[in-house]
Order: structure tokens, then C-alpha cells, then sequence
């Protein structure tokens, strides 16, 4: 029997002695990686690495591309491409109606339309963000007949310097892509996001109010009012009732996928039953089928303007800039918002570059220019997700019997629905369509306005935060995220500042400046990156506001602003399926590089460690992507109800 030599206990590494010899190994990594982090200086703040974030978007979206394609064989893709072709189309309409008004008829239905499609083809085929949906929006609206109230008194060709505010912004567009600007949309919060989204709202129920003007004070007025107001609590009641635990599933989808198309076909016929059809109401202006409502081909004639139009329209080019870059890069964040379980790659600089694209087509068309829509952008996404019921908990942990909840399980992320309803717009050029169309009255119109502002209300951050302070603290649960502001006051001038900021941007649009209300809403990102801080703390700001996006959606950028320090990724529920090495090989990375190239690869720091505490299923293996050693990858996991309440 060969003889064991027994080990003494004193010779054996107990777990004190463990643990002080992982901790020494961890310190002697740390100080590597502080060491390769002084001997190594950051990239200069002027040293840019052109093309860089483009290319990398490409690299990361592509092998997704026919898988794109290929997942759209789900049911979920059917209703979302009808919801969203009817969510897209019957705003298009309201803005045909009051740019043909205010623009003396340069742009009706068909360039809407034409419009619409243009934005959907592209990014349904070309972008890296497919779901986002693009067409014409609000904002573009007041841009577009500012220019005309600015220009048409001096007898400029208005249709030909759009054309060059087109151009010129496609350059500006192509600058800022190339440039790799997209990593800057980290500091955007839901702070900006939510006091933009605000005055859409309010701009809405505006061009709402502002139809019904029209009418006078007869009884074409009285009718329309009244119209206005059953389509707006008709659609609302769908909308409830869609919520709400009444009637089978089925019925309640439908009635918040259908319930307002089938609101405005109801009263485009209801107007003419008794009495009524005896008054005359005004109905949406429509042209020829596929041609412009003007008397003119459809390629602008940008040549016959004069030198000094061409360069006066570079100041408009670049508030025209400034507003996509802001409006279409939130529109993609929060249609990639922390509540929806998104499994494939984000890519913003080169959607910036396909925005420039289809803003220079869309000035030689004479088209409005179109860019990301908010609502449809986000409604598209929760259309496309499959949930599943969840049996509902009481505060304390305790089931509710009998109470059940849906919960995303996953978004059916791909091109075609985009590209279907993008498609069905055109044919909505046709002749027989636009007969159709012709038929609606603009009161149904006044009164899309309205539902579409309620809605945009509704779902607003502040709107949340405006409830909870005038809520009975006694009846609030315990739970609410807003709770845990140990300063009530904190929550009062948050939301004070919000709406200074909302109704410095409305205000001007009521101006003579309006055109300059850009760059008010370009100025919120600053506020909160740099004076914010100065007036709440990190916990409170980590509560009262939330990265706008997943970190996974945000890697390629660089991560959300805040992150430790704030608490912004803690708070914002999310989590990243990114694969990143771990430990010491993590930091010595981030030593070697410097932070736009982390960004531009979706290592940032901050992002690094959101994935490291947001991880919960670790796989051990390989990394595909950093080189050999440890890895850990952690599923998406999503939770929408703490974004939403802050």
C-alpha cells in the first residue's frame, strides 16, 4: 500500500489566506492597468476618426441583415404593418391639411405621401434601425412654413431655396455621420427627451385648435367642434378599452390596434347622416394621382434662385440639421427604449447618414423633408412585441388572484413591416384612394390631432411626474419609484425646470423666431449634463431621470451618461447581451485605449460596467471578441414600468 505523506493543517491555504492572495493579485492588476493607463494619453479632443462609427455600425448590423427578412414570418408583423400604416397615414394627412394652408398650396397629400414612402423604403431597406419609422412629423411642419412666411415676401422661388436648405443639410448631415457627432447622443436623457416630446404634444392639440378656427362661427363651426370631439373620445374610449380587463384578448387587441382608423371611417360617413349632410364641412384637399398638388414636374428646379438665396439658405440648413439630428436620434432611442426586450445591434452614425440622404432626395422632389416620428417610432415596437401573461403581485410579494399582467418576452425585430407599410402608402397615391381621402372632413382631422396629443401626453415623463405630486401621498404605493426621492422638493424642481424648458421652446415657436426653436431644444442636453449636477445629487438624478435606451442599444456610442455616479443604468432596468472580458483584462483594455475608441466599439467604461452588474446569465467561454479568456454575456432583460414612472 503506498504511503500517503499527510499535509499538516498550518500547510494548507485557509480562506483567509486565500482571499488576501486574490486580493493582492487583483491589486497588483489594478496597478498594471493604472500604469497603462498613465504611460498611454487619450486621443487629443480634435482628433477624430472619420468614418469610424459608421463602418463599425455596418460591422455590427450586418449579420443580422437576412435575418431581418427571414423573422418576419411571425403573425405579429400582420397587425403591426396595418396599426402602423394607419398611425402613419392619418397624421401625414393633418400635416398635408395645414401645410397646404400655411404654405399656399407647395405641398399637399401627395407630398406628404411621397414622403413617407421615401423615409420607409430607405430605412426599411438600408438602415440599421429598421424599426424606426420615418415620415413626416410636427416640428418639420412649423420649420416648413416658417421658411415660407420668411421667404415668400421677397418673391424667392420658395420650393427651389427648400431644395438648397435639402442640399445644404445633406452635407451638414454627411459631416456630422462621418464625424462620428452619434456619440455625443449618450448625454441625451430622458430629460430632454421627455420636454421634447412634451411640446409635440402641445403642437398637436395647437394645429388641433387651429383647424376648427377655420370655420367661423356658423353652424360648419358648431358641426366640426362637435365631430372633433366624439372622434377624440371615441379613439380614446378604443384606446381604454384596449387596456382595460374587459372582453376577450382578441377583442381588446383589436381595439387598440383598429380602434382609431375605423373612428375617422365612421364619422367621414356620419357627418352626412340626417340633418347634417345639409351642411357643408370642409374635406381634405386632395390632387391628381402620383403628381404634385402644384402645377409643376416633380424635380425642383434648384438652379433658378439667385447666388445669394443659395448661401442664405445655409443658416436654415443648419437649424434644418440641428433638428434632425435631435428629433431623429430620440425618435431611435426611444423606439429602442429600456421596456423593450431588443436583441440586435443599434447603429446610429450610419442612420444620420441615410437621414442626410433622404433629406437632399426629398428637397430635388419638393417633398417635406421626413425623419423619425414620435409616437409611431416607439408604437411600432411595442406592436412587433409578443408578451405573455404574468400573474400579478401585491407589494409585499403576495399573488392578486386572478390579476394578470403582460410582459414583453421578446420584439419580432425585422424589415418587413416597415417596408409593407411604406409601400401601402404609395398606393395610397392612387386615384381611387385619394377620392377616398377626399371625402374626410377636417374636423375628423382636428380631431386626430387631438387623440394624437393626449397621447403623446400621457405617456409623457413629465405628465408622470406631474400625477405623482398632485397624487394623495396616502394612496400612492409604496413602490413608486418616485417615492425614494428623499427630497419631495427635489421632484418639484425637476419638474419645474422641465416645463421652463418646454415653454421656452413652445413660446418661440409662436414667434417671429420661430425658426430658431432648434436650437432651444439642442440646449437641453447641455442643461442637463452641466447644471443639473449642480443642483440635485447623483441619487436623485439616478431616480427623477434614465438613459433614454438600453445599454446595448446605446454601445455603440459609448454607453448612457451617468452611470456610476448618477445611477442612471441601475435605474433604467436594462441589460446588454454584449460579450466583454472581465476583471483585470477588462481594465488593462481600457488603459491601451483611448475612450472614442471605446465608444466607437461599444467598450466604453461605463457600458462595461453596466453589462458586469446588469449580467445574470454567465456563460464561460471564448470571447468572440476581445481575444481569449474569460467572457461574460448577459441576456437582455427588461424592465419598462421604472422608465416609464421617471
Amino acid at each position: 500500500m503506498a504511503h500517503q505523506r499527510e499535509v499538516p493543517s498550518s500547510a494548507l491555504p485557509t480562506t483567509r489566506q486565500s482571499g488576501q492572495a486574490n486580493t493582492q493579485q487583483r491589486g497588483l492588476a489594478s496597478s498594471r492597468s493604472h500604469a497603462s493607463q498613465g504611460s498611454t494619453r487619450p486621443d487629443s479632443w480634435w482628433k477624430i476618426h472619420l468614418f469610424r462609427g459608421m463602418i463599425n455600425d455596418i460591422r455590427r448590423r450586418a449579420p443580422y441583415y437576412w435575418s431581418d427578412y427571414k423573422d418576419a414570418w411571425d403573425y405579429r408583423v400582420v397587425p403591426a404593418t396595418i396599426y402602423m400604416y394607419f398611425a402613419n397615414i392619418m397624421p401625414a394627412l393633418a400635416f398635408s391639411l395645414d401645410m397646404f394652408t400655411k404654405t399656399d398650396m407647395q405641398y399637399g397629400v401627395n407630398e406628404v405621401l411621397l414622403a413617407s414612402v421615401l423615409g420607409a423604403v430607405v430605412f426599411a431597406v438600408l438602415a440599421c434601425q429598421p424599426l424606426v419609422i420615418v415620415g413626416v412629423t410636427g416640428p418639420i411642419t412649423v420649420f416648413n412654413y416658417t421658411v415660407y412666411d420668411i421667404m415668400a415676401p421677397t418673391g424667392t422661388n420658395y420650393l427651389a431655396f427648400m431644395c438648397w436648405i435639402g442640399l445644404w443639410s445633406l452635407v451638414f448631415h454627411w459631416i456630422l455621420a462621418i464625424t462620428n457627432s452619434c456619440n455625443w447622443l449618450k448625454y441625451v436623457t430622458r430629460f430632454p427627451c421627455d420636454i421634447f416630446g412634451f411640446y409635440v404634444a402641445f403642437i398637436y392639440l395647437q394645429k388641433g385648435i387651429q383647424v376648427l378656427e377655420r370655420f367661423g362661427n356658423d353652424a360648419p363651426f358648431y358641426l366640426s367642434v362637435m365631430v372633433a370631439l366624439l372622434v377624440f373620445m371615441i379613439a380614446y374610449a378604443c384606446g381604454e378599452l384596449g387596456g382595460s380587463p374587459l372582453f376577450w384578448h382578441p377583442v381588446r387587441i383589436f381595439l387598440k390596434d383598429y380602434g382609431t382608423p375605423l373612428t375617422v371611417i365612421f364619422f367621414t360617413g356620419f357627418v352626412h347622416f340626417g340633418r347634417m349632410d345639409s351642411i357643408e364641412l370642409e374635406k381634405l384637399p386632395t390632387s391628381k394621382s402620383f403628381f404634385p398638388t402644384a402645377d409643376r414636374g416633380w424635380f425642383i428646379h434648384f438652379w433658378d434662385i439667385s447666388v445669394g438665396d443659395v448661401f442664405l439658405a445655409i443658416p436654415f440648413a443648419i437649424l434644418l440639421t440641428i433638428l434632425f439630428w435631435f428629433d431623429h436620434n430620440v425618435s431611435s432611442l426611444i423606439a429602442q427604449g429600456t421596456e423593450f426586450p431588443l436583441r440586435k445591434p443599434a447603429g446610429f452614425h450610419w442612420d444620420l447618414f441615410l437621414l442626410g440622404l433622404t433629406t437632399g432626395v426629398a428637397g430635388l422632389l419638393g417633398l417635406p423633408f421626413p425623419n423619425g416620428l414620435i409616437p409611431q417610432a416607439p408604437f411600432h415596437t411595442e406592436s412587433l412585441c409578443v408578451t405573455k401573461a404574468v400573474l400579478d403581485t401585491e407589494e409585499g410579494g403576495e399573488e392578486k388572484k386572478g390579476n394578470y399582467r403582460y410582459e414583453p418576452t421578446h420584439v419580432v425585430e425585422q424589415r418587413v413591416s416597415n417596408l409593407a407599410q411604406g409601400l401601402l402608402t404609395l398606393g395610397t397615391m392612387s386615384g381611387p384612394l385619394l377620392v377616398v381621402l377626399h371625402l374626410i372632413p377636417q374636423a375628423v382631422l382636428a380631431g386626430l390631432f387631438f387623440i394624437m396629443g393626449y397621447q403623446a401626453l400621457e405617456g409623457n415623463g413629465i405628465t408622470a411626474k406631474i400625477l405623482f405630486l398632485l397624487r394623495d401621498g396616502a394612496l400612492t404605493p409604496a413602490g413608486h419609484p418616485l417615492r425614494r426621492v428623499r427630497r419631495r422638493a427635489a421632484v418639484w424642481w425637476f419638474v419645474a425646470l422641465e416645463l421652463v424648458g418646454f415653454g421656452a421652446t413652445f413660446a418661440i415657436t409662436q414667434t417671429v423666431a420661430a425658426i430658431g426653436f432648434p436650437v432651444f431644444i439642442l440646449l437641453l442636453i447641455p442643461v442637463r449634463a452641466l447644471l443639473l449636477p449642480r443642483l440635485f445629487t447623483g441619487e436623485e438624478l439616478g431616480l427623477l431621470d434614465a438613459p433614454t435606451a438600453s445599454a446595448r442599444t446605446m454601445e455603440g456610442i459609448g454607453g448612457s451618461y451617468g452611470g456610476q455616479d448618477e445611477g442612471l443604468v441601475e435605474n433604467s432596468g436594462s441589460a446588454t447581451s454584449q460579450e466583454q472580458p472581465v476583471g483585470g483584462d477588462r481594465e488593462l483594455m481600457v488603459g491601451r485605449m483611448s475612450e472614442e475608441d471605446l465608444a466607437e466599439m461599444g467598450q466604453s467604461k461605463g457600458v462595461l460596467d453596466a453589462n458586469e452588474r446588469s449580467g445574470k446569465d454567465i456563460d464561460m467561454g471564448r470571447s468572440g471578441t476581445a481575444g481569449s479568456g474569460v467572457s461574460r454575456r448577459s441576456r437582455t432583460g427588461q424592465s419598462g414600468q421604472g422608465s416609464r414612472e421617471s
